[in-house]
């Protein structure tokens, strides 16, 4: 496997496994919360403003590592 395929395959397996974790920890409790369906439908799709703000939260931490990599490194 060259460099290129072992980058693919780990991007794949994380987001495999990102839709796995926000499926049993955020949509299906969201789901069992309510008795209506639109209830349901509509906290399953807000439950996607909170994995929205992880990732952006996640993004900004790695632009901070990236940015003073040279300070962690020396």
């Amino acid at each position: 496997m060259n460099n290129e395929s072992i980058i693919l395959l780990i991007g794949g397996s994380s987001v495999v496994f990102g839709v796995a974790a926000w499926i049993g920890l955020m949509a299906v409790p969201a789901w069992r919360s309510y008795d209506r369906l639109w209830q349901r439908l509509s906290s399953v799709f807000l439950s996607l403003y909170a994995v929205a703000a992880f990732i952006v939260v996640g993004v900004g931490l790695g632009a901070v590592v990236i940015w003073f990599w040279d300070r962690f490194s020396a």
